[in-house]
């Protein structure tokens, strides 16, 4: 078991990257709650020692996309999300990024993964799957996909 303070620094460290990967595949707050103590709890009571900074951020990674994996796998899980709540999450954005979000939030779980790690954590695609599981040319080919598929739902190149 670890530590106050080893908790507290993780949670200082990775909890605005564990409340966003949640959101992320989730789409609302509740179960993002759920799901981000869910991960600390796992955190503090793990015996696991990190190599690196890097190795530890990809175990919370890891914890936190098969956390929420198996959530939404559960027989009592409903898989949607009110509108109000994507409005809160986005409240401080512009109407362009909110339309940004919610397309990103409605593409397929396998592309969602590789454009949040991509864009919002700044992994590489080698990077990405390692941490997926995946291989190199594959996480290339999700993250063309994804962009064919947002470029569909956003209207064209006028959203970049």
């Amino acid at each position: 078991m670890r530590s106050e303070q080893e908790a507290n620094r993780a949670v200082e460290r990775y909890a605005d990257m564990v409340r966003r990967l949640c959101f992320v595949h989730l789409k609302n707050e509740a179960d993002t709650e759920d799901i981000f103590q869910t991960v600390f709890l796992k955190y503090v009571v793990s015996d696991k020692r990190f190599e690196s900074e890097e190795h530890e951020k990809a175990w919370f990674i890891r914890v936190t996309v098969n956390a929420c994996r198996d959530l939404l796998r559960s027989f009592f899980r409903s898989r949607t999300a009110p509108e109000e709540e994507l409005e809160t999450l986005a409240a401080d954005s512009t109407q362009e990024q909110r339309e940004v979000l919610a397309a990103v939030l409605s593409l397929p779980g396998k592309y969602r993964d590789a454009v949040y790690l991509h864009y919002y954590e700044g992994y590489t695609a080698p990077e990405i799957g390692r941490l997926l599981g995946k291989n190199t040319n594959t996480v290339y080919t999700l993250l063309t996909r994804a962009r064919e598929l947002l470029r569909e739902r956003l209207g064209g190149e006028e959203h970049g």
